[in-house]
């Protein structure tokens, strides 16, 4: 049986050396060419002639507005939590009533 890992048998039977070479032992890695490197660019004047920026982006020139504060200083995130608390306590005491309920009622008389 052939190792095809190990082994390369042609159709004659003769053993062969490994022909499979990686790339970056094949072929090295040229060096820079100072042909392809200039000097430094100088880009052109400005065509509209002014002299100092006036590109201005967006978010600089109309900035976001600001959210309103509230008296507290917390907002609605605070005020959301306290009405979240509000809601665990009130369910949380219908529970406990409704099970004392059933407790209650489910005893027989005695």
């Amino acid at each position: 049986m052939i190792d095809p890992v190990h082994e390369i048998e042609t159709s004659a039977g003769a053993e062969e050396p490994a022909h499979d070479v990686l790339a970056a032992e094949e072929f090295a890695m040229p060096a820079p060419d100072p042909a392809l490197h200039h000097a430094p660019v100088s880009l052109p004047e400005d065509p509209s002639g002014i002299a100092e920026p006036h590109d201005v982006l967006a978010a600089e020139e109309f900035a976001m507005p600001a959210a309103l504060r509230s008296p507290a200083g917390g907002g609605a995130l605070r005020q959301s939590g306290r009405l979240g608390a509000r809601l665990l306590i009130a369910a949380a005491g219908a529970l406990v009533a409704l099970v004392a309920r059933r407790l209650l009622h489910s005893r027989p008389a005695l």
